[in-house]
């Protein structure tokens, strides 16, 4: 047997790309919808710049954030709210985040993470609800990472029936710490784990247990769910993830394919140009037997069109340019050079 205990900190703090998802989770909306009301809070002072790819705070930022949270406490009129920073206060949580993992300049490009203003709020009785609704999940995710993690007790059990080795293990929450906000797993969830590491703590080292009956199950795999609206962002934010090139998959960490500014753009034009079919209610996205059709052309003819390699090895040249490298003239030589030669090769295959 093996008791331990776990520790879970507050996830990071949402970046456009994160928030999208999220939203698309929750409300079933789209990411552009979801980019639209964001500007909207963002231009009523309530959030900050919405078009962002961090998910941390600067340290000048952070030697400020007691402005954000006094704003909050004074101005949002929110009984759910107001209840998690009074619980702060009455605990006396933490509110300096300079030595923390939500604090990071060297992961900060132009702007920091999309946090709550603390103003505002002359405008915020006049939004519409679901408005007001992703406002809040902003502000969860923001008061979230100020409390204490969430601790976990796991019993880890091996049991060995005539030289066969069994292994099984449970695991409950002790503390909820951040959890207490964010709510991340399901009540059966956590019911059927409890009861779980009920049955395994009853059991001690060396001891005997009788085994009545065996069951042996046949499954098959699933294969991966299909993206959503929300989802399918996130994979173009970390497409470079894909890129088995260590030095190519660095040069496009933290791009992906196009930016947290036209990702849903990209989304929407695919859609009306009818390659891909977004479904209203569950935001699943299927291709178009139109889609197939292209993506099949391109397949077959340039291949590595389909490969964020390629975006990768672009982003490569631009860099060389940007520290004087390489001139100008050559980077765009051989880019025109690479596009007649594929587009050539598209009109032969046609």
């Amino acid at each position: 047997m093996k008791k331990s205990k776990q520790k879970e900190n507050a996830p990071l703090l949402f970046n456009l790309a994160e928030i999208q998802n999220e939203c698309t989770k929750r409300f079933k909306i789209k990411p552009d919808t979801t980019l639209e009301i964001i500007q909207n809070l963002y231009e009523k002072k309530l959030v900050t710049y919405p078009r962002t790819d961090a998910r941390v705070l600067s340290t000048a930022v952070a030697k400020e954030i007691s402005k954000n949270l006094n704003g909050i406490t004074r101005g949002l009129k929110d009984e759910e709210i107001q209840g998690y920073i009074k619980k702060m206060v009455d605990e006396k949580y933490a509110t300096k985040l300079a030595k923390t993992k939500y604090v990071n300049d060297s992961k900060i490009t132009d702007h920091y993470a999309i946090i709550p203003t603390g103003q505002g709020y002359e405008n915020y009785n006049q939004l519409p609800d679901l408005q007001k609704q992703i406002y809040k999940v902003i502000v969860k995710r923001f008061l979230a990472i100020f409390y204490p993690p969430a601790e976990y007790s796991k019993v880890q059990v091996t049991v060995n029936i005539e030289n066969e080795t069994f292994h099984c293990s449970g695991k409950v929450c002790v503390k909820q710490g951040f959890l207490e906000i964010l709510k991340p797993k399901t009540e059966v969830k956590e019911k059927q784990e409890d009861n779980n590491l009920e049955i395994l703590k009853t059991l001690k080292k060396g001891q005997t247990v009788e085994v009545k009956n065996f069951e042996i199950k046949d499954a098959e795999t699933s294969p991966p769910t299909r993206y959503n609206s929300g989802s399918i962002i996130l994979a173009m934010e970390n497409a470079g993830k894909l890129i088995e090139e260590e030095e190519l998959r660095e040069q496009i960490k933290g791009a992906g394919i196009g930016t947290s500014a036209t990702r849903a753009e990209i989304m929407k034009k695919l859609e009306k140009i009818k390659y891909i079919e977004i479904n209203s209610k569950t935001q699943i996205i299927t291709p178009t037997d139109k889609g197939e059709r292209i993506y099949d052309i391109v397949y077959h003819s340039m291949p590595d069109m389909l490969n964020p390699k390629l975006t990768a090895s672009w982003e490569k040249g631009l860099d060389m340019v940007a520290k004087k490298e390489i001139q100008p003239e050559e980077f765009m030589t051989k880019l025109k050079s690479y596009i007649h030669s594929k587009f050539d090769k598209l009109v032969v295959k046609m």
